[in-house]
């Protein structure tokens, strides 16, 4: 049996493809469309997985055999044993992300599934911060910053999604060459003012760590 290596991402791209190959059975689309939706399905996550071996490769071609509605749904259900976790965290790792912020309040971490966790993020009402964990290669990074719900829905800059966002502010690390000490600059996008359901969107993480390193400067 496999070992666990599918991500949340990769999770909800599998997902994303499922559904529309689907939904091209149940229209009784044309045959020449169904097998142009099915070779999408197949090419977009194969690359989701670019590293995977010939027997994860194996698994994830399973999809484009599945024609019925309890087919994929058993499918999807079979994956779930292979979904790698975001390393579960601690309060004290939290803390020690955000060393200034006294009194830093954690969400209750018992009560996430670490399987459906691109990255950790929470916010703290009475301050008007949102803090973002993530681990960027191999390391744990934080992030916090402004968060300021726009009570619309939009397109949220990490998951592409219409939902209901909020404008995230985070200063920047990162500073040019000849900066002065009182250097400032502070990048702001529309995310989603949920977490979870951000994560549940989300199918790449490509923009997602362009973003934390942007703001962290880890390199």
């Amino acid at each position: 049996m496999c070992q666990p290596f599918i991500r949340n991402h990769q999770y909800n791209q599998i997902l994303k493809q499922a559904k529309l190959l689907q939904k091209a059975f149940e229209t009784g689309s044309d045959p020449k469309v169904t097998e142009s939706v099915r070779e999408s399905a197949l090419i977009h996550v194969m690359e989701a997985f670019p590293d995977a071996t010939e027997t994860q490769k194996q698994t994830l071609e399973q999809l484009v055999s599945l024609r019925s509605e309890e087919q994929f749904r058993d499918y999807m259900r079979s994956l779930e044993p292979l979904m790698e976790e975001f390393s579960p965290v601690t309060e004290q790792q939290l803390k020690k992300l955000f060393p200034k912020v006294k009194k830093l309040k954690v969400p209750d971490l018992s009560a996430v599934d670490f399987r459906y966790v691109t990255y950790l993020g929470w916010t703290d009402v009475a301050t008007g911060k949102l803090f973002l964990v993530y681990r960027l290669d191999g390391r744990l990074v934080g992030i916090e910053g402004r968060f300021t719900p726009a009570n619309k829905k939009g397109a949220c800059f990490l998951c592409r999604r219409q939902e209901e966002v909020a404008l995230f502010t985070a200063v920047t690390k990162s500073r040019p060459a000849g900066a002065s000490p009182d250097y400032y600059k502070a990048i702001g996008n529309y995310m989603c003012t949920d977490s979870e359901v951000c994560n549940r969107n989300l199918t790449d993480t490509a923009i997602l760590e362009k973003f934390v390193r942007d703001v962290t400067d880890f390199r």
